[in-house]
């Protein structure tokens, strides 16, 4: 996806999970209890700092040939997470209502969103990371076309990948390293030349858990 590209809305594919699907099973589930994380793979792996509120932008675009889940890619510059797959997303600010308005304001500020383009679906877990983030997933389908301006300061890349390829048993892996002397378990989503883990992986696998048709 290149900065500045309008993407046109096209004819809806037969197959694959639809955008009506995915408000359906929005609209059923249960509200979010469970707090995941990486402590759900490695119990001792907890936060080892204060809560801090924030929320990621979990968009679906609705595209012809599919439903498909926007990432982006930091720049290798930055302090945290330099160079790693993420949503748009990041702290609670004084003047967020809510969790929607703090994705919703952050996708615009790293991606050029307009929050006019999504509709918000509900939220997945709260997931909670190492680091003492306490971050609330925000689920929205954005309806085509979009132009994207990215901050060249903060993403390197945006990218999509499709939303059948999440919700294949056969993608999602756990693969582990040594860290601080322990093996610590994560999820990955290995997409093309993209390695996506950590906590977008982690909440890859909750979408999943969500919206794959056996669930």
């Amino acid at each position: 996806m290149e900065q500045g590209t309008i993407f046109p809305a096209g004819p809806r594919r037969v197959g694959g999970v639809s955008p009506q699907y995915v408000r359906d099973r929005f609209t059923a589930a249960a509200a979010p209890g469970v707090r995941r994380g990486d402590h759900d793979l490695n119990p001792d792996m907890l936060p080892d700092r204060a809560s801090i509120a924030a929320a990621v932008l979990v968009p679906l675009i609705d595209r012809p040939e599919g439903l498909t889940v926007l990432l982006t890619r930091r720049t290798d510059h930055l302090h945290d997470h330099a160079g790693q797959v993420s949503f748009p997303g990041g702290r609670v600010e004084p003047g967020d209502v809510d969790a929607v308005a703090t994705a919703l304001r952050e996708a615009e500020e790293e991606i050029g969103l307009q929050p006019g383009r999504v509709t918000p679906l509900g939220r997945l877990d709260t997931y909670v990371t190492r680091t003492g983030f306490e971050v609330t997933p925000v689920v929205g389908l954005v309806e085509p076309p979009e132009v994207l301006t990215p901050d060249p300061f903060e993403v390197a890349e945006v990218f999509e990948v499709p939303l059948d390829f999440i919700l294949d048993p056969a993608s999602r892996q756990r693969q582990s390293r040594l860290y601080a002397g322990k093996t610590r378990y994560f999820y990955v989503f290995p997409w093309r030349h993209y390695y996506i883990w950590g906590a977008t992986a982690g909440m890859l696998v909750n979408l999943a858990d969500l919206l794959r048709p056996s669930a």
